[in-house]
């Protein structure tokens, strides 16, 4: 019944499915409490046991570590923590023999400012490296040149009082944006990738790769359009389209890349021109919409329940918008700046299971590549915080002092960091029920899950059921069934209060995909018209269920409490999709 996907040897990332590792925490060969490169080496069969296709692992540059690595001194060379160059290599061709591929992290928005070419730079204003940096004369009172805010807070400039202009950075102080309107800095990049493109590495994510392109007048920004922190004038700027292509035409195509873009505070129309092949730019792009459901006004540091129904609406517009216009998504619910999807929108404790299976059912369904974030595959939750002292994250321990002054108790202000900290992504991988789960013969560098001797990965892959062997079904089952790349997608549930469901629809196949985001039985009917088009007269097989019970798809299911379940639908004698 099967329509068989067969997508071209260049497009294998389509039916692909990526993992995501954070080296730091991954695995120690070495007792030292930090992840390394070896470590991964030693776990590739396991990542190849799930179906795996690529491994994304984040920066292992040299770098200061002032932002977890994406800012980096030298693009060339593998930080000590991590291992050796001769590691990396190794590493390729380890994976390699596993018919793997490997994705390794770009960021040249911008580079620390202890990479060799910042040293030169600010050394004297006539420098040959002054141009590969952004910088500006004070304004008239002295000041930063506009009003541009980081989006890791306060001025996105800082001063040097040795050649008396300030430099920019949309992010840490220590991370100056590099000038991309210099042809020098380009090739420079073009360099970079064309380095480990030549060493074995066939995938490049691409960090925040829309912010590369600022408007050359920066204005101060007037405030008319939200936020007001001058991010309209360098997002998706104006020769952005121009410089990616020139990555492409130079790099991506001739070494068959594959690669994804980060876009910060993008737009649906932006992402298809990213990732439509018609425009020779990237293979796929992420986007963080779903994931901002549960902020208050955008805020992040504020708390309330996610809204259910913007969650839905969030996925249907990409889902839809990015094939109609061609493009393709990258599909994810964590990763290394996230709390963990499970604790987020589910019930990471009594349903634990049946909801880890529920959230990967739902996503996979959909169109695009899907990205698993370490640990998610064997329902890794947020851990348990007994003390402010156990995070490790600057960010989060910044803003708990920032909650502090702003009025909150102590207790309060725990809370918000405790469900917002991005260190509930960064523990340890739990590998087994062995003294410090596995990870590491020394003092980890953050916290162990607690929970260890009952979630970890020695358990999961020995028990037939488990969450991980549920993810090997669904990339299996991305490989063998076409509907799933190339169906159109079509939501079912009517803004339903505790039910997702879609249907992903091409001539020959229709898959149905329902999921029950409640902790309670519901009773979900299917829109009639979709019945008697699709479902009349016709048998839906069943091809996974995250539930013991002999699911039939019919025109009313009952859902027990996180129950998902995926079936297909031969259209054969069915006109309304010919």
């Amino acid at each position: 019944m099967n329509v068989l996907n067969k997508n071209t040897s260049s497009e294998w990332w389509k039916t692909g499915a990526i993992y995501q590792v954070y080296p730091k925490s991954f695995c120690d060969t070495t007792g030292k409490g930090t992840g390394d490169i070896r470590g991964l080496i030693k776990k590739l069969d396991y990542i190849k046991g799930l179906g795996i296709d690529m491994v994304w692992l984040q920066p292992v540059y040299v770098s200061p570590q002032n932002d977890n690595g994406y800012d980096v001194a030298d693009y060339y060379s593998i930080d000590p923590a991590f291992g050796t160059m001769e590691d990396m290599d190794e590493l390729i061709r380890e994976m390699k023999k596993r018919d793997m591929h490997l994705m390794i992290d770009i960021v040249v928005n911008h580079s620390s400012t202890e990479h060799q070419w910042f040293k030169e730079a600010r050394s004297s204003r006539d420098n040959p490296y002054r141009d590969y940096y952004i910088w500006k004369d004070p304004a008239p009172n002295g000041g930063p040149p506009n009003n541009w805010q980081s989006k890791f807070g306060g001025p996105a400039w800082q001063y040097d009082e040795g050649t008396k202009q300030y430099y920019l950075t949309l992010f840490d102080k220590t991370q100056a944006d590099l000038n991309w309107e210099n042809e020098k800095v380009r090739q420079e990049v073009i360099d970079i990738l064309t380095f480990w493109a030549e060493k074995g590495v066939s995938g490049f994510r691409m960090d925040v790769i829309n912010l590369i392109s600022k408007d050359q007048r920066f204005p101060d920004d007037d405030g008319s359009v939200a936020p007001g922190d001058g991010r309209k004038f360098y997002t998706d700027g104006p020769r952005v389209h121009e410089y990616i292509k020139e990555l492409n035409e130079k790099v991506f195509r001739p070494y068959n890349i594959v690669t994804v873009g980060e876009m910060s505070s993008t737009t649906l129309e932006q992402c298809i021109r990213y990732s439509n092949p018609e425009e020779n730019e990237f293979s796929m792009t992420f986007n963080f919409h779903h994931l901002k459901v549960d902020y208050p006004n955008g805020q992040k540091w504020e708390l309330k329940p996610y809204d259910f129904e913007e969650l839905k609406s969030v996925f249907s517009h990409w889902q839809i918008g990015m094939q109609q216009g061609g493009g393709w998504n990258a599909l994810f619910w964590n990763n290394h700046d996230q709390p963990r999807a499970l604790t987020r929108f589910t019930n990471d404790g009594e349903y634990r299971n049946e909801s880890a299976k529920m959230l990967a059912t739902t996503l996979h369904g959909m169109q695009g590549t899907p990205y698993i974030y370490q640990g998610e595959e064997i329902g890794m939750p947020d851990p348990v915080w007994n003390d402010i002292s156990e995070f490790r994250d600057i960010e989060s321990l910044n803003m708990y002092q920032i909650l502090i002054d702003r009025g909150k108790t102590p207790e309060e202000a725990s809370h918000i960091v405790k469900v917002r900290s991005r260190d509930n992504s960064r523990i340890p991988m739990l590998w087994d029920d062995s003294d410090q789960a596995g990870f590491t013969s020394g003092t980890p560098w953050i916290k162990i899950d607690e929970r260890y001797k009952e979630i970890n990965a020695k358990q999961q892959v020995e028990e037939p059921d488990s969450i991980y062997h549920h993810y090997r079904k669904l990339i299996q089952l991305r490989k063998e069934v076409k509907v799933i790349t190339d169906g159109t997608f079509t939501r079912l549930d009517n803004a339903h209060p505790e039910v997702f469901a879609y249907a992903r629809m091409n001539e020959e196949e229709t898959l149905v995909v329902i999921s029950n985001f409640s902790d309670k039985t519901v009773q979900f009917e299917l829109p009639e018209t979709f019945v008697e088009k699709h479902l009349m007269e016709k048998d839906a097989t069943l091809l996974l269920s995250n539930t013991a019970d002999d699911k039939k798809l019919t025109s009313s299911v009952e859902l027990s409490p996180y129950a998902s379940h995926m079936w297909l639908i031969s259209n054969a004698g069915d006109s309304t999709n010919k």
